[in-house]
């Protein structure tokens, strides 16, 4: 690797530390300059010097041993790494903090986030040891503890050091571990394959990053890119021949249909284009967390440039992007005319109104008795208005109908049976599979004339835990109560993703805070049933602010790191966590030949008979038992002889399951 590069594809500088030792400074700090894009702050140009003074120091004696990079971005985190020194078998990950004496929480996380970030999805860090160093440049006489994690995959604990110590630092950590030599050009080659939660997704895709960057690309795997290929092609297509066209994402749990909607909408947010496109939702929680994380980013952003957005100019550019799906329909409830975006992008289509809750709605809050659609069918009708072209895609989730009147995929494909005949219809072939139970209203479509399936338009593998590919399949089984082949893929997952249960609250709460490392975000989920946790401190009718619970750090007792409000199916679907806490209440209960099903009424359970009720509070379940990334610690609570409603006997069989499948007892 020669002393100064050209602009390397992950960092502003790289080189071998042989020559970076003796560059002279003002021509690294050139380089660095060139290679930013953009216009350099003062303080960013003295941060650089500072660092490359410390470095230029500190790395003599490995002058022969390793290379460095400065500023290595982190696609993932939409960041960048201040310096990655490659010396013999290790990375280290060093982040200075300059003119800081202290070492703050923060600072600390935000090193380790990195180093795990290498771990987790850079191919050639994989199986390296990794130290995350921080460096306060004003701190005198710190050397850090070198230590692992009870993980024991690499990554070691976060070491603190000042500048003058730093060169110790660095041999310390060499002479205390071993390994093979790495090879910086190999290294640099590696392929980075993340899988970001929605909310970094959302912040990168809006920031510039393409699909690729963020989702995994093994030959093996259905690789997003693909489907959003799909889905541009078909926009391109009716925009040319000026046709009408409506198509089906389909995808197991977390398999990344919401980053391929946001992927079309980002690709397609100029107003003055006829392409132009909009984003809806109708999961509430979801579209104020995006839309808040976006607004928070956009304008961090423009700080780090040294540029000032307004938060509330930064908003008003989200909410026109990203919107609630009935906000939508009330506006063109009163607007006859065609909407501004000629391509509307349905996620979670599923969950869209039936005729009877759509009626039931516009008579007791719009004032129009006499209406006569379904959610879907009006919404198809809007965008039928155009007199040229349009395209609606909808993002469709299995098995996840989970509130009172949601029609399922079924009543978007009756309304095209029914009304739009002219309609050109692309369809997911696993559509067919039963969890989408639009088997009946598939058949209707048998006639239409311009019906389409391409396997494309569906994503068969959950990104959502990088850890195990095949937690919903195990979460279907065990739901469905198939328990051989519940165990079966049991045995796959908890090699990389442990799944505990315990029957004490401490516990879980504290294996989530062991488990969880920088800023890993953990939390606890009950069904919006669960009415019977009081006792645990657990109300679910208790207010919570998702904002604050999804995106506020760990020193905010709103945020889900605090373990003291908890999130219902209502609040976490289409999001994630990274490690989950899932307490299992009386609700849901094993019986001999199936689940019970229970509502808490009054001061007592009751029976649910309706089986579309029945249906939601399974699928509820589901939602909570598939939002951790990288494991989950389910409580199941011992009960309690002297209270009626929390009899043990409503808990124990739940507890027997689930041990009985192989899930560990801690």
């Amino acid at each position: 690797m020669s002393a100064l590069t050209a602009k390397p594809s992950r960092a502003f500088y790289s080189s071998d530390i042989a020559n970076f030792v003796h560059a002279e400074p003002s021509s690294v700090l050139g380089v660095l300059t060139e290679n930013s894009g953009f216009s350099i702050e003062t303080t960013q140009r003295d941060a650089w010097r500072s660092q490359i003074s410390i470095l230029q120091n500190q790395l003599l004696p490995f002058a022969r041993r390793g290379s460095i990079f400065f500023e290595f971005v982190v696609p993932r985190l939409g960041k960048r790494i201040d310096v990655l020194a490659l010396i013999d078998h290790v990375i280290f990950v060093i982040e200075f903090k300059v003119g800081e004496s202290l070492f703050n929480r923060s600072a600390i996380d935000q090193v380790w986030d990195y180093a795990l970030d290498l771990k987790n999805f850079h191919e050639t860090s994989h199986h390296c040891v990794i130290a995350p160093i921080l460096v306060a440049t004003n701190a005198k006489n710190v050397n850090g503890i070198v230590s692992t994690s009870h993980h024991n995959d690499g990554v070691l604990q976060p070491i603190n050091t000042s500048p003058e110590l730093l060169e110790e630092t660095l041999n310390t950590v060499l002479q205390w571990s071993s390994g093979t030599a790495i090879d910086a050009s190999a290294w640099e080659a590696g392929r980075y394959r993340p899988t970001p939660t929605i909310i970094e997704a959302a912040s990168a895709l809006y920031g510039n990053h393409s699909v690729a960057e963020l989702s995994r690309s093994d030959a093996g795997e259905k690789n997003l890119a693909k489907t959003s290929v799909a889905i541009g092609n078909l926009i391109d297509e009716a925009k040319s021949d000026r046709k009408k066209a409506i198509c089906f994402v389909t995808g197991v749990p977390g398999a990344g249909k919401t980053l391929v909607g946001l992927d079309v909408a980002t690709k397609h947010m100029d107003a003055q284009s006829d392409l132009h496109s909009v984003y809806l939702s109708g999961n509430g929680p979801l579209v104020s967390i995006l839309r808040e994380a976006l607004t928070r980013d956009e304008v961090a952003r423009k700080k780090a440039v040294g540029q000032k957005l307004r938060k509330g100019e930064a908003r008003k550019a989200v909410e026109a992007f990203i919107q609630n799906v009935h906000h939508f329909r009330d506006a063109y409830l009163t607007d006859e005319r065609p909407p501004v975006d000629h391509v509307v992008i349905f996620d979670e289509a599923q969950r869209a109104w039936t005729l009877e809750q759509t009626s039931q709605f516009m008579a007791r809050k719009k004032g129009r008795p006499d209406f006569n659609q379904s959610e879907p069918d009006f919404l198809i009708s809007c965008l039928d208005r155009h007199p040229d072209w349009s395209v609606v895609i909808c993002l469709v989730g299995g098995g996840q109908e989970i509130n009172t009147g949601e029609a399922g995929i079924g009543e978007w494909l009756r309304a095209i049976h029914e009304h739009y005949p002219e309609w050109e219809v692309h369809i997911s072939p696993h559509l067919q599979d039963s969890e989408y139970g639009a088997g009946a209203a598939l058949e209707l479509l048998k006639e239409h004339q311009n019906i389409h399936y391409n396997e494309d338009l569906h994503l068969a593998v959950s990104m959502r835990s990088f850890r195990a590919e095949h937690v919903s399949a195990f979460v279907k089984h065990l739901l469905d109560r198939h328990l051989e082949s519940a165990r079966a893929v049991l045995k796959q997952v908890e090699l990389r993703y442990p799944i505990v249960v315990t029957r004490d609250l401490d516990n879980a709460k504290n294996w989530l805070r062991t488990k969880a490392r920088g800023s890993e975000r953990f939390g606890m989920v009950v069904s919006s049933q669960a009415q019977r946790l009081k006792p645990h401190a657990i109300d679910v009718k208790s207010p919570m602010d998702p904002i604050h619970w999804f995106l506020d750090e760990k020193d905010d007792v709103r945020s889900s790191y605090y373990l003291e409000d908890v999130a219902t199916e209502f609040h976490v679907q289409g999001l994630e966590l990274d490690w989950a806490c899932v307490v299992w209440d009386a609700d849901l209960r094993y019986g001999t030949h199936d689940w019970e099903y229970r509502s808490f009424v009054g001061s007592k359970w009751q029976k649910i008979h309706a089986v579309h009720r029945q249906m939601y509070l399974k699928n509820a379940y589901r939602v909570l038992l598939t939002r951790a990334r990288q494991g989950m610690v389910i409580v199941v609570p011992p009960g309690d002889h002297s209270d009626p409603t929390r009899d043990p006997s409503f808990y124990d069989p739940i507890y027997a399951y689930l041990t009985d499948l192989g899930v560990k007892a801690i």
